[in-house]
C-alpha cells in the first residue's frame, strides 16, 4: 500500500457513562469514522487518504475529535455533517477548516 498523502484519526474512545470526561464514542465518534470512510470510497480517494479509528487523543471535552496528519491539525467537536467540508477544504484543498479546529490553548 502506498503512503497516503494525509491520515485521519477519529477518536472512538469509550468510557463508562458516568465518567467525568465523557468519551468521543458517546458523543458520536463511530458515525464520523463511518462517514469519512463512505465519503472517501464514494470519491475514489482511498489510497490518497486514510481514515482510522483511534483511542483517546487527550482532549475529551472537545470530542468527538479528528486529527489530520502529517500536519497535526485537530478538529472538534466534529459531526458527520462536517466530513465533506474537511475532505473538500483540508484534504483536497490543503487549507485547514479554521471554524472546526480545537482552540489553540487546548494543550496548555
Amino acid at each position: 500500500m502506498p503512503r497516503p498523502e494525509k491520515h485521519l484519526f477519529v477518536c472512538t474512545q469509550s468510557r463508562p457513562e458516568d465518567h467525568p470526561k465523557g468519551s468521543c464514542s458517546a458523543r458520536g465518534g463511530a458515525p464520523i469514522i463511518d462517514a469519512f470512510r463512505a465519503e472517501l470510497e464514494a470519491r475514489d480517494l482511498f489510497g490518497r487518504f486514510k481514515a482510522s479509528t483511534s483511542g483517546c487523543l487527550g482532549v475529551c471535552e472537545q470530542g468527538p475529535v479528528v486529527v489530520v496528519y502529517p500536519e497535526g491539525v485537530m478538529y472538534g467537536p466534529v459531526t458527520a455533517e462536517d466530513v465533506k467540508t474537511i475532505i473538500d477544504q483540508h484534504l483536497l484543498g490543503g487549507t485547514p477548516v479554521e471554524a472546526l479546529k480545537v482552540p489553540a490553548d487546548v494543550w496548555d
